[in-house]
């Protein structure tokens, strides 16, 4: 099998090889960085909760945080705690950088080329040649050199050699918004809490813990552009900690400073036959706490199976141009909320209180943390070319297009875990199964749905799990979730509909088969 050729080496470079490698196909990274990326904490990005499968090489680096607060003037006008598993964690990048990069040179199937520069790329019908020129003593450049796969995914940032090739447009805006940074080490109140703070004597505050007792603090700049000088960063700190300690400013250690400038850009396109771009290549949002590295991660998600399914069976265009499809138009819609959001946050004329769930400053704010709203909700896939458009199917909380709930699920060998543990791997057949957890698994792999069931998921023509479930949100007893290696709902039958579940997978699969007469995807 060919490698999949991904240039660049960062947080979606090294993801995109190691969800690869998960799918058994293999990649050669195209490495330009010159050393590892610096020890700094205050680039630290954000992992959400369904995210949390790629959180997981983090161990106890990045514990979660147990609860957001929203305060203004002192007064707590939000509070959402997090269920265990569910919520967000902070990490600094280098940090995350250095996790997957230790995975995957634990990878047999993954090839670096460090000092390596993509230089050029041609492309035919069996496959990709890029070029690259490593790097020689004297800061020179070698010999070029050829590298051939069977596909190329450009994850090399937002000056991406890969897009330039293509000659894609890259458009949108610049210095959408400015944060002053800082990282510190001290005792605060709450720990573990995530807080954003209103009416400080600083201004607006979002206090996120890093681990053990350090922090990271961001403060919004004003638009003009002005110089954030070391002076004027450390009255913001000792403002926010006399606030959080009675007027009194702790004992401390300022650990790192910066500023961090938020961009809006999109490419306008995200496929040049067998090239991809993926992460900061494809698009740069931050503004109002979005997350730009979890965006990237979740390229990555979507990316990976398709890419799989193309290397091992091949006649995969649909499957494809599902990427651009469906990631696309959802950071497309990421970037208009922050766009429609953004003078209701910063400018003068909305009051501060919050105002429900569809307006209020301060709700705006804090949707982008908690993961709901346009801001920070996960993306539905509501119209895409591998919906699961089949006659029959059944209703639960999870509409199709949208990621599946975390639930506890059974293996067919009888080991308990949780339904996102599962995900980068086959397609997930998770039946609601009353009762199931009481039965050792012998009693109920004989009985009832489950010897059709296992029969029927060893002859579809995606790679499929069996799973087991007490009970899903919305689900009755005997539904059959049919789950994406992304976590993506594709779709909920009845258990007994073997030929509606064979339809599903093969609209997964980019090849439409439809079971009676098709319904609007974007109607379920």
């Amino acid at each position: 099998m060919l490698p999949v050729i991904i240039a660049g080496a960062g947080p979606v470079g090294l993801a995109l090889a190691l969800a690869l490698a998960g799918h058994d196909v293999p990649s050669v990274v195209l490495d330009d960085a010159e050393s590892a990326p610096p020890a700094r904490l205050a680039r630290a990005c954000v992992l959400p909760a369904d995210l949390g499968h790629w959180a997981r090489l983090l161990g106890d680096v990045a514990p979660e945080w147990t609860a957001w607060r929203t305060v203004h003037r002192g007064r707590t006008v939000l509070r959402h705690e997090f269920a265990p598993g569910a919520g967000p964690r902070q990490v600094p990048q280098h940090v995350l950088e250095r996790a997957l990069r230790e995975a995957a040179g634990r990878q047999s199937l993954i090839r670096f080329a460090p000092g390596h520069r993509l230089t050029r790329l041609e492309q035919d019908e069996a496959g990709v040649a890029a070029y690259s020129a490593p790097r020689a003593p004297g800061g020179r450049r070698g010999l070029e050199r050829q590298w051939r796969g069977s596909h190329l995914v450009g994850c090399d940032g937002p000056r991406s050699t890969v897009r330039k090739l293509l000659n894609i447009a890259f458009p949108g805006r610049t210095g959408v918004e400015r944060f002053a940074v800082a990282a510190l080490r001290a005792e605060l109140p709450a720990p573990g809490e995530a807080e954003l703070h209103r009416g400080l004597p600083g201004g607006e505050v979002i206090r996120r813990p890093l681990d053990e007792d350090r922090w990271r603090l961001d403060w919004p700049l004003t638009a003009d552009g002005g110089l954030v000088t070391p002076d004027a960063l450390l009255d913001r700190v000792h403002a926010a900690l006399a606030a959080w300690h009675g007027g009194d400013i702790p004992p401390y250690e300022l650990l790192d400073t910066g500023v961090h400038i938020c961009h809006q850009r999109l490419a306008h396109s995200w496929r040049a036959g067998r090239v991809f771009l993926a992460g900061d290549a494809a698009h740069l949002l931050g503004a109002l706490g979005t997350q730009q590295v979890a965006e990237g991660l979740r390229d990555v998600d979507n990316l990976a199976w398709k890419l799989a399914v193309a290397c091992h069976q091949g006649n995969a265009e649909a499957l494809l141009d599902s990427y651009q499809a469906e990631r696309r138009p959802a950071a497309g819609r990421r970037l208009r909320a922050v766009d429609q959001a953004l003078p209701l946050v910063r400018g003068g004329g909305l009051s501060a209180r919050v105002r429900g769930r569809s307006g209020g400053r301060l709700a705006l704010l804090s949707d982008s943390h908690l993961g709901r709203g346009a801001l920070g909700g996960p993306a539905r896939y509501g119209v895409t070319p591998i919906a699961c458009a089949v006659r029959g199917t059944t209703a639960t909380a999870t509409p199709a297009g949208a990621p599946a709930e975390d639930v506890p699920v059974y293996t067919l060998e009888g080991e308990r875990a949780r339904l996102r543990e599962r995900l980068g791997g086959p397609v997930l057949l998770v039946l609601t199964a009353p009762g199931a957890r009481v039965w050792e698994a012998r009693h109920w792999l004989g009985a009832g749905l489950m010897p059709e069931l296992a029969a029927t998921a060893a002859s579809l023509p995606l790679p499929a799990e069996l799973l087991v479930t007490e009970e899903y949100p919305g689900a009755g007893a005997h539904t059959l979730l049919v789950v994406r290696p992304d976590g993506y709902l594709g779709a909920a039958l009845p258990g007994t509909a073997r030929e509606a579940l064979l339809a599903c997978v093969n609209a997964l699969r980019g090849q439409a088969a439809h079971h009676g007469r098709p319904e609007p995807a974007a109607d379920r």
